[in-house]
């Protein structure tokens, strides 16, 4: 069966998801030939176009390309103005995190859970220290606990735990679901979260510097306790002109650092660059976060700012990034624990289709499913 697909809505779909014509010739030969009109595709054909392309199927028998649009508050922003034409990667994360929020939502209020109280529990107007301060102690967040960890990654994971046990969903992808060959990027965003009194999902692009993935998660959550879902690129350095991102700023940086704090410990006879990293040991977080915090209490010039945070960035940049480790632990962290576990026991429960739970979590085999429980002691 052949049938009738526009050129510029070929050329559309290749261009959104970030191929050219010809480059996508190589793996579609015919498609040139399609593009000319000199053949049709058969739908067999298309199906596999749109797969290749990201692109759901019924666009390609669309007269002109849609506009699309982010499904949630976007405050990302590039030269002044808001980012235009998503990508695909990027969509197809949110859709997926919207699909298991509502999964989760579900399952708690069957299980009679309630409503969790810190969620919209702040506004713009609430005092940033004393807001910061509430959400550590919410998540059990002591300085003293990270001043005794090894390693600031230690203390990155801990603070994911924290969260999830919560009860807020945080996931950690680099990729889309677990198509390692859909790298998202984390020039297009850095994280977002879908505010919910029942099921608060918070998501990281792995993709980032576990530098960066901190003050992500800690700006994000501080988007949680104001109840407001939302879309970020927000860097530590950035300085956003959206009140609301820029209020989320100032918490994630008093959460991981305490101005207060910062002060007292701060050696004013030291090397500003060996200050610090001793301040990030101390700490447990990256001396990204501190050079920041430094700025802040006014102890550095912006231009010393600069200096310094550019050369810890490409220090940061050169160490090269562990392998993917356990892939049951990795996957968890991908959908976070709270989510697959619930997701696991519900469908062995026969609440949940498998197909469903398979689709939620990213793969398709029993096997797989099953040691998933396992290792998260629910199977």
């Amino acid at each position: 069966m052949r049938v009738t697909v526009k050129p510029e809505m070929l050329h559309w779909a290749c261009e959104r998801a970030g191929f050219g014509t010809e480059e996508m010739a190589e793996r579609i030969p015919q498609l040139l030939a399609w593009e000319r009109g000199e053949a049709q595709p058969t739908l067999k054909q298309i199906e596999g176009f749109a797969k290749a392309t990201h692109t759901p199927v019924g666009y390609l028998f669309l007269d002109s390309p849609p506009i699309e649009r982010v499904p949630i508050p976007d405050f990302r922003t590039m030269a002044g103005g808001h980012v235009e034409s998503p990508s695909p990667d990027l969509l197809d994360s949110i859709y997926l995190c919207q699909q298991r929020q509502e999964w989760y939502r579900e399952f708690a209020r069957t299980a009679g859970e309630m409503p969790l109280p810190f969620v919209g529990s702040v506004s713009l107007t609430s005092d940033v220290v004393i807001t910061a301060a509430g959400i550590r102690h919410a998540l059990g967040f002591d300085l003293e606990e990270r001043r005794q960890m090894s390693t600031w990654a230690e203390a990155l994971r801990r603070f994911i735990e924290q969260a999830d046990e919560l009860g807020v969903l945080v996931m950690v992808n680099g990729v889309v679901g677990s198509n390692n060959r859909r790298k998202l990027d984390p020039e297009e965003f850095r994280g977002f979260a879908l505010s919910d009194n029942l099921a608060p999902l918070v998501f990281i692009n792995g993709s980032d510097t576990k530098s960066a993935q901190m003050f992500t998660l800690a700006h994000e959550l501080a988007h949680i306790w104001i109840g407001q879902t939302a879309l970020s690129d927000v860097e530590m350095t950035s300085s956003p002109s959206h009140k609301i991102e820029i209020w989320c700023n100032q918490v994630a940086a008093e959460v991981l650092v305490p101005l207060a704090v910062l002060s007292e410990e701060f050696h004013e006879d030291s090397d500003l660059q060996e200050e610090a990293r001793r301040l990030a040991r101390r700490f447990k977080v990256s001396t990204l976060v501190i050079l920041r915090r430094m700025r802040d209490a006014g102890v550095m010039t912006q231009a010393q700012f600069w200096q310094a945070y550019k050369a810890e960035l490409e220090v940061l940049r050169s160490i090269p990034k562990g392998s993917g480790g356990n892939f049951y632990l990795t996957q968890a962290a991908r959908v976070s624990k709270r989510f697959a576990r619930a997701l696991v026991a519900n469908t062995l429960e026969g609440q949940t289709l498998h197909r469903d739970a398979f689709r939620l979590l990213g793969f398709s085999k029993f096997a797989t499913f099953k040691e998933l429980g396992h290792s998260l002691g629910v199977a």
